[in-house]
């Protein structure tokens, strides 16, 4: 195939795609449709794509892609290919739309796997020029990859066997057609199969393995349904690792079916198990012969041990809290005015603060940023009624400075209040922070 053997679209070729596409677009839109003929080029058979589009009142038609029978490449001009968007021809070569930097005008070559569009061939009888494509069943096969099919055709002559079975939708598949020239067994097993296989959607790996393992079509598609959830549902990691150490999927998808229980609830026990410390590589504790009831024990179990330990890191976490609050406790400040700073003493107190005045410095990690000395929660009260709330006050100790200073419903504090946190209480923290920094150097 040579480019400069690539000869404009015929006039009788024209016309009957017109005639076609007049009839098949009615009323005619302005999105782009394809068509494709059969012609030769340099004596090789190839497959001419062509665009069709309306533009106002103009019907416009180019051809876009040519594919020969014996080419990993094929010829382009004025079409992309894009992952997500698919194929897009330009029309800015014939003076219409913006113009593109894959559309010149001019033929470029690219892979010929990417640019076989899914049409209508018009003129399937041009094969008849053709004896070797006699017996390849064109007239039966119905889908718009038709010249990738004459491709495999050539390669596998099988798939006229496939299509003239009535089984086009599988003719293309390389695994069947494989199978039907190594084993004539396999060959008259489809045909038997043919109408159960037409109407039933199983995978080509369903009729494979009952083919070979002499099961039932149904039952090794339920199976192979079950194991592609398992494989790409979402969550289910843990024991799909499990199970790749020991490659028994078969095995446990009958588990899960003969225990009459689900991927999810098997996934809580597993969890449960691991965090109990117990041994997976077991089958009594992998594959327990009651499994609800183990499921239940395990549960329970599970959650009085998460329980203890979340008592006791809590424990910890607040000891942690109250020696931070003591290290820094001297930033606190009782001074001769109208208002006092108090560091917050316990996680619970972040709590009650943040249900009095309507914020959130008891729900969102103060707590831990407290903790970890990101940053520390004062509290200002009014020196007359310090056990009432006025002020909530976020102090970064990297930075030396306020992040956050609100009242009730996150509201500025009053002017009287904000000058006393400013003015008076930040210079006075930060002078005492100064000389703890001094003392732990």
């Amino acid at each position: 195939m040579k480019i400069e053997n690539i000869k404009p679209i015929p006039k009788y070729m024209l016309k009957l795609i017109k005639k076609i596409d007049l009839e098949k677009y009615k009323p005619q839109n302005g999105f782009t449709r394809y068509y494709s003929y059969l012609t030769k080029n340099d004596g090789e058979l190839v497959q001419v794509i062509v665009a069709v589009k309306n533009r106002y009142s103009k019907w416009l038609c180019k051809q876009v892609v040519v594919h020969s029978m014996h080419s990993k490449d094929c010829f382009v001009k004025d079409i992309a290919y894009f992952w997500i968007g698919g194929y897009v021809t330009n029309w800015h070569p014939e003076g219409y739309g913006k113009e593109a930097w894959y559309a010149d005008g001019k033929w470029d070559i690219a892979d010929d796997r990417y640019f076989h569009i899914w049409c209508p061939c018009i003129n399937k009888e041009y094969l008849e020029k053709y004896p070797q494509y006699k017996y390849c069943a064109y007239k039966e096969y119905p889908y718009g990859d038709f010249f990738k099919y004459l491709k495999v055709y050539e390669k596998y002559p099988q798939a006229e066997y496939i299509v003239k079975m009535g089984l086009p939708s599988r003719a293309m598949s390389i695994m069947l057609l494989k199978q039907c020239k190594k084993d004539k067994q396999f060959c008259k097993w489809l045909y038997k199969n043919k109408y159960k296989i037409k109407y039933g959607g199983y995978y080509i790996t369903t009729i494979l393995t009952a083919y070979k393992k002499n099961l039932s079509l149904d039952k090794v598609q339920a199976f192979e349904v079950a194991k592609k959830r398992l494989i790409h549902e979402e969550g289910l990691q843990p024991v799909r690792d499990m199970l790749k150490q020991r490659g028994d999927y078969e095995k446990f998808i009958n588990y899960i079916n003969n225990q009459n229980t689900s991927y999810r609830t098997y996934l809580d026990y597993f969890n449960a198990c691991n965090y109990l410390g117990i041994d997976m590589n077991i089958d009594k504790n992998r594959y327990p012969h009651e499994f609800k009831r183990w499921h239940d024990i395990r549960i329970n179990e599970y959650a009085s041990a998460k329980a203890k330990a979340d008592a006791k890191a809590k424990k910890e976490f607040n000891a942690k809290f109250k020696i931070i609050a003591k290290k820094y406790e001297s930033l606190q400040e009782n001074c001769k005015g109208s208002f006092i700073c108090i560091i917050a003493k316990s996680p619970n107190e972040l709590v009650k603060e943040g249900a009095f005045l309507h914020h959130c410095v008891g729900k969102m990690g103060y707590d831990k940023k407290f903790v970890d000395e990101v940053s520390l929660i004062f509290f200002i009260r009014d020196k007359n009624n310090p056990k009432i709330p006025l002020v909530t006050v976020e102090y970064s100790l990297s930075k030396k400075k306020i992040l956050q200073c609100y009242g009730e419903h996150d509201t500025k504090p009053s002017n009287e209040i904000e000058n006393y946190v400013y003015n008076e209480w930040l210079p006075y923290a930060n002078k005492k922070l100064k000389k703890l920094e001094k003392i732990a150097a």
